[in-house]
């Protein structure tokens, strides 16, 4: 059997059990599961997320993607500074990356004052940091493959004159 089905389908919907898996690829429930657990303790399986739309709550949150020119660490290359960032709570998520930037970092504050100062007194002063660019997010349609919210459909009528 082939793990990239089953991971195909809880990347789409973590929910699903192995019972419900083994339905859609008329496979048995044991079979499944034992393919599953053999995903978590090769550390395909990593974590178990649910997606959640903060702008329908009462919740105050900013999400910014700042971008990083660093200088690598000797012998360690980019890992040593990445590990550096992703240690603390704001950073959600930490990204090598190609083009004109090293690092992409995407993280989460309470305001716009709140971000700004952690990129002023937690990112900039590193040594190994040689500049940032910083991008709110305004409004999120679609993470991870899921829409956050339905396209609104166009009543409008075409006038022609």
């Amino acid at each position: 059997m082939n793990d990239i089905e089953i991971l195909e389908l809880l990347d789409k919907d973590s929910e699903l059990t192995a019972a419900d898996i083994a339905v859609m690829l008329g496979k048995s429930e044991a079979e499944i599961q034992a393919q599953i657990d053999k995903c978590k303790s090769e550390g395909i399986i990593v974590g178990n997320k649910v997606m959640i739309n903060w702008r329908k709550t009462d919740r105050e949150l900013v999400t910014a993607l700042i971008e990083l020119k660093v200088t690598p660490q000797f012998g360690r290359g980019f890992d040593q500074i990445a590990e550096r960032f992703y240690q603390y709570d704001q950073v959600k998520s930490v990204y090598l990356m190609s083009g004109t930037y090293d690092l992409a970092l995407q993280i989460e504050g309470r305001n716009l004052n709140e971000v700004a100062l952690f990129v002023a007194e937690k990112l900039a002063p590193m040594e190994a940091v040689v500049s940032t660019a910083t991008h709110f997010v305004l409004k999120k349609y679609k993470e991870d493959g899921i829409m956050f919210e339905e396209s609104k459909k166009d009543d409008r009528q075409v006038m022609l004159f």
